[in-house]
């Protein structure tokens, strides 16, 4: 059975929303899920999980919210070869770089060794009925690539 870490930053919920869907996904295969907010994340928790999980919404011009700056920052001391990982996050249109927080993230994950083995969920701001059932999907089909 295969060892899942959700780790996520919401400020308006768009993002929140983003993840419990994706957990509804996970949590409806065998997999196990622990979920956490950033705020209550060290990166170092990352090598003990098979699968790794991270959302994010994009701030301003396509940065990283402030939130995610530190656990970004420590993901450097990692070698994380072997894990897989996913990515998602809360997008607004009207900003000229759309959804870079995702990018910026899987860039990271993979250079510390990781197999990002989905394309990063973009979703644009809260998600959709339908948009909800796709991130139900992201999730189980990340289970099926562990």
């Amino acid at each position: 059975m295969s060892n899942i870490i959700m780790i996520f930053a919401s400020m308006t919920g768009n993002t929140e929303d983003i993840a419990k869907a994706v957990e509804r996904g996970i949590r409806s295969t065998e997999a196990e899920l622990t979920v956490k907010e950033v705020m209550d994340a060290e990166a170092s928790e990352l090598a003990n999980y098979d699968g790794i999980v991270l959302g994010a919404y994009t701030w301003g011009d396509g940065e990283l919210p402030d939130e995610f700056l530190d656990f970004y920052d420590d993901m450097d001391e990692l070698s994380l070869s072997g894990k897989k990982a996913i990515v998602f996050g809360s997008c607004d249109s009207s900003y000229h770089a759309y959804g870079a927080a995702v990018d910026l993230l899987i860039e990271k994950l993979q250079s510390i060794g990781c197999e990002v083995v989905l394309e990063g969920l973009k979703i644009e701001l809260s998600p959709s009925k339908d948009e909800e059932e796709q991130c139900a999907q992201f999730g189980r089909d990340f289970v099926a690539k562990l």
